[in-house]
């Protein structure tokens, strides 16, 4: 018997589009064999729908109610009425990505592919997840924090003297390189940092490194595996790998899989990638991202708990080179899942006590 698969895409996210053409994938290339794929996709206002596949006119589906009984929880579209074995979120993002929709998963006691509350909250912020990675002896980039409501906020010069030119600046829970800049000059400084609070009301402005960008897929739990490492080659006079380069201009990059690296960088950077995933409490699978400038000088950028499975995803394309289908990576995906909920059953819920209430 198949079962039950809800795939949750789109959000309030900037990220929406993204989502969009990750979850179409994921509901093309799942095993039909084995799960009945539900697509669930959630609007830029907020609002669930039941749509009919993946469709990026989501509004157009019947709008979905949740009955709130963690004993068996109802999804309800109209007169249809179903149930979740496991709820997929290829949520990217605000909302999704954040801890949000994992907790509300959680309150329903519904099993959810990938990371939990923790760690997708640890890990959507990049200052937490910075300072986090640094405390365990990981290296990453020399950094400065600051809050939109500061009174005294980080100038041009306090930042230039510490991290020197060019330095970047980022909106701290943003992917897909949103909100993000590299700053050349003090007059670049103002309207980038706008431009990087008006998605986030946290930013950091981070060292700027001259290397090679490379990334890391992350599969399992207790051990996770790490894949060999891949690379991002920029190309048409691109300053970073921006959103455009990403998902719009298909001439902008090339990929490496794996990156032609030493034997003893490839290792190292799986060595990082596992730790930081194990750091940040993450779940299942994530992709991570690193710099390479040079001998002795690996950099753990960021990780992603919710990564891109587009046609031009680094995460399945890594895994492809190591001989898993998109179709099982899936399956492994789920079934992950599916044991880590069964190996959890045993944390008690209730405690005997003579508390009267």
């Amino acid at each position: 018997m198949s079962r039950n698969v809800i795939i949750l895409y789109g959000g309030r996210s900037v990220e929406h589009g993204v989502s969009v053409n990750s979850a179409r994938n994921i509901f093309e290339y799942i095993d039909r064999k084995k799960f009945n794929p539900i697509a669930i996709g959630i609007t830029q206002q907020g609002i669930w729908y039941l749509t009919e596949g993946v469709s990026r006119t989501i509004e157009q589906g019947i709008p979905v109610s949740v009955a709130l009984n963690s004993s068996r929880p109802a999804f309800r579209a109209g007169e249809k009425e179903f149930t979740a074995d496991v709820v997929f979120p290829v949520l990217h993002g605000t909302d999704g990505e954040d801890g949000s929709v994992q907790g509300l998963l959680k309150a329903l006691d519904l099993p959810l592919v990938g990371t939990g509350v923790l760690g997708s909250a640890l890990s959507m912020n990049k200052i937490v997840a910075k300072r986090l990675m640094r405390e365990a002896g990981l290296p990453v980039t020399d950094f400065i924090a600051a809050n939109y409501y500061d009174k005294k906020k980080p100038g041009f010069e306090q930042v230039k003297k510490k991290l020197g030119l060019p330095f970047m600046v980022k909106s701290a829970s943003l992917g897909s390189s949103v909100g993000v800049s590299k700053i050349n000059t003090k007059a670049e400084f103002a309207p980038k940092v706008a431009d990087s609070f008006r998605y986030d009301s946290e930013i950091l402005f981070e060292r700027y490194v001259k290397g090679r960008e490379v990334e890391c897929a992350i599969l399992g739990n207790s051990p996770a595996q790490a894949s060999l490492p891949g690379e991002i080659i920029i190309h048409k006079g691109y300053e970073f790998y921006t959103f455009d380069a990403k998902y719009v201009d298909p001439e902008a990059v090339s990929i490496d899989v794996p990156a032609r690296l030493p034997k003893t960088v490839q290792k190292k950077i799986q060595e990082y990638s596992v730790k930081a995933f194990e750091v940040l409490k993450c779940e299942d699978y994530a992709r991570v991202d690193l710099f390479y400038a040079g001998p002795g000088k690996i950099y753990v950028n960021e990780i992603n708990t919710i990564p891109g499975f587009t046609n031009s995803s680094m995460y399945p394309m890594m895994w492809k080179e190591r001989g898993i289908s998109f179709t099982n990576l899936i399956t492994r995906l789920i079934q992950l899942c599916l044991d880590r909920t069964e190996k959890n059953k045993r944390v008690a819920h209730d405690f005997n006590s003579s508390l009267k209430y």
